[in-house]
């Protein structure tokens, strides 16, 4: 099972990161998390440099992607050469997106008729591409997941972590990472906000 989580130049590390950090609680043999983006290095909005697991042309042939946010998403979805190599397809990944890589998701065509929450520097240009902006931290519609808040980045790697392994996996996953003396509160919070998306036959 392989998970990536796209990153451009300009990335917010805690859109990335969190969500890297709790899915790679995951210790199931096979179970791969992968960092992707268009350069070989890319640099965060905060200076921090880091280098990548895989090609975006590689990511699209994983089992579930997570878009992440940054500072020149409105630039990144203006560059062919970069969109040209997200081949995403819901009909045979799980795919998420934080902050404003709604932006990304909505250019690619996959939110149409789909709401979508993202954060609020980024809702209005959500909302100019068509899509209906919900004032809530996470929204999900079959394969589809967006997340708004650096914060709710948590979110959309309990949701996949619940679609992949099952909910006990996902609350084990936050737990482990979740503030000493607040863990349950956490973790109930994040079951909170994924259960009304997760299929009928997941395991909650």
């Amino acid at each position: 099972m392989h998970i990536s989580i796209l990153s451009f130049d300009a990335f917010n590390e805690l859109d990335s990161l969190i969500a890297l950090g709790i899915l790679n609680r995951i210790q199931t043999p096979g179970w791969r998390v992968t960092i992707a983006a268009p350069t070989a290095q890319v640099t965060s909005m905060n200076g921090v440099t880091m280098h990548r697991h895989i090609s975006l042309s590689e990511a699209s042939q994983a089992d579930a992607v997570i878009v992440g946010s940054g500072m020149k998403t409105r630039d990144i979805i203006q560059d062919p050469e970069i969109m040209s190599q997200l081949q995403l397809d819901p009909s045979r990944q799980l795919i998420g997106a934080q902050c404003s890589g709604a932006l990304i998701l909505a250019r690619l065509g996959l939110l149409s008729n789909i709401p979508a929450c993202t954060d609020l520097t980024t809702k209005p240009w959500v909302q100019e591409a068509g899509v209906e902006v919900l004032n809530q931290a996470f929204f999900a519609q079959d394969s589809i997941a967006t997340a708004g808040g650096c914060l709710a980045s948590q979110y959309l790697a309990f949701w996949l972590i619940a679609r992949l392994q099952g909910t006990e996996a996902a609350k084990e996953a936050m737990h482990y990472v979740a503030p000493v003396g607040e863990k349950e509160a956490y973790v109930q919070r994040a079951m909170n906000n994924i259960v009304n998306y997760l299929p009928d036959n997941t395991d909650v």
